[in-house]
């Protein structure tokens, strides 16, 4: 798939995470599935590893694990600059752009003009529309673009475009700065304002970005909330950019939420501007997210290309002790790339320790249950380098330590210890799940109840997993799996 000499095989390149063949990548966009076929188009800029004028790159995929890179997808026009966006399948050729036999996919996104930014305007911001009759292969932009003017705000961009059934038309999500605002439209080519949420709700230490809106099952019962939700930068937990969310209903013009506190998808630095996918064939809502952070995006130490997407996770909403959660956890089809090396039974006595030697480190998964609440995961590579995850009972935290994992010093922030309270785990046994990829960890706790995601970048792959019982009673683990991860590029 794309494979040159030395292409996918860079230091720091992940394995087995979406990462663009060279250049700069960030937010995905216009997430579809359609006649088998999972697309993957995202913000990219193909003449340097920093973030410059920006296109849709697009890959395309059966499982959403290996991919195969296509020709850029949308370039900047005399209406300015493709920022983020979504895509939709016309089934009924609602907007006139294909025919009933042979429906449009739909992409809808955010111009950017520079001139007028640079003139100290406020309108430079638009929305779009692109058009494809042959499964996304090729795009003709719009004649009649922009479809969406805007005339008040600084910030009025990524429309996320969904069909509702129960009002029978497309609903537009895209944010205005401090606040989301809703359209509808009957073709995908006319909009009309509906409503807006958020401006007293929330989290607001930056500017909202890359809305996402759509209704869950809670599991175990026939209640359906609708979801929300909001990246934002900066104003993350940890610092930088991050992605919360709310939990509400929307009648077909208004969305509300009674939520007070603020929620976040993934705790870590290292998970932004991530959407879901429209049109799944199961109806499932699968979610891909920018696995990197704002604060030093444009200085991460690579060098042929810049940036990766998260594992593909699938969003469910359960009830845990009376509250909402929105669970993001792996899609089931990694189990595909998984090579089971080793299932250990563990027993370390209180204050003991336990090494583990490691074949392939960072190209692997661990997974284990534990009723435990105290310990300490350290991995640990020849040189020194060392990535530590600590959970502690009685603060109710997980602490997530990169700042001895490699390459630490090109940001000052990055070597910054990450916490992510545990203030609603359930008691008794939980699941630990851990990814690790070339420069990458990925964290899940309780089938995705909490998340934490972050960027590593060791010399060497970790070749110990040194584990810590911090508690004052032996902990048992019996079913500690060590699996290597297939790389998904070879």
């Amino acid at each position: 798939m794309n494979k040159e000499i030395g292409l996918y095989q860079e230091p720091f390149r992940p394995q087995y995470h979406f990462s663009p063949p060279e250049k700069w990548m960030n937010d995905p966009n216009g997430l579809l599935y359609n006649q088998g076929i999972y697309h993957l188009f995202y913000q990219y800029y193909p003449d340097d590893i920093v973030w410059g004028p920006m296109h849709w790159g697009h890959a395309t995929s059966a499982d959403m694990l290996h991919w195969e890179n296509k020709p850029i997808a949308l370039y900047p026009d005399e209406n300015g600059l493709i920022f983020s966006g979504s895509a939709v399948l016309d089934v009924d050729n609602t907007s006139g752009l294909g025919t009933p036999e042979n429906p449009p996919i739909v992409a809808i996104f955010t111009y950017h003009d520079m001139e007028k930014e640079k003139a100290g305007r406020i309108d430079f911001q638009t929305q779009g529309v692109a058009y494809s009759l042959d499964n996304g292969e090729s795009f003709s932009m719009y004649a009649g673009n922009p479809v969406l003017l805007n005339t008040e705000f600084r910030d009025f961009r990524d429309p996320k475009v969904f069909w509702d059934e129960k009002t029978e038309q497309w609903i537009m999500a895209l944010v205005a700065g401090d606040h989301l605002r809703l359209y509808r439209s009957d073709n995908l080519l006319e909009w009309t304002y509906m409503s807006r949420f958020g401006e007293k709700q929330g989290a607001h230490g930056g500017v909202w970005e890359c809305p996402d809106l759509f209704k869950l099952q809670v599991d175990g019962t026939e209640e359906r909330k609708w979801v929300l939700l909001i990246s934002i930068n900066p104003g993350a937990p940890n610092g930088g950019s991050g992605t919360q969310y709310f939990i509400g209903d929307f009648d077909g013009i208004s969305f509300s939420s009674d939520q007070k506190e603020e929620k976040w998808l993934d705790w870590g630095t290292d998970n932004y501007a991530g959407v879901t996918y429209n049109n799944t064939p199961d109806g499932s809502r699968l979610f891909i997210g920018w696995m990197s952070n704002w604060a030093y995006a444009r200085d991460t130490p690579t060098e042929v290309w810049r940036s990766a997407m998260t594992l593909p996770r699938n969003l469910s909403l359960s009830k845990i002790n009376g509250s909402y959660e929105l669970l993001n956890y792996p899609i089931a089809e990694v189990a595909d790339v998984l090579l089971e090396e080793t299932t250990l039974s563990v027993t370390i006595p209180a204050g003991g320790m336990e090494s583990i030697g490691l074949e392939n480190g960072s190209q692997s998964e661990y997974k284990f249950t534990t009723a435990a609440r105290d310990l300490l995961l350290t991995f640990k590579n020849s040189q020194g380098e060392q990535l530590i995850l600590e959970l502690d009972g009685s603060e109710k935290l997980v602490t997530l330590d990169r700042s001895e994992s490699g390459l630490v010093d090109f940001e000052e922030t990055f070597g910054r210890i990450q916490q992510m309270p545990l203030d609603n785990l359930p008691e008794g046994l939980v699941e630990i799940r851990i990814f690790i990829d070339a420069s990458s960890v990925e964290v899940f706790i309780n089938k995705g109840q909490y998340v934490m995601t972050a960027q590593v970048f060791p010399m060497n792959s970790f070749s110990d997993l040194e584990i810590v019982n911090t508690a004052t009673k032996p902990l048992n683990i019996a079913d500690l799996k060590v699996n290597k991860v297939s790389g998904v590029w070879e």
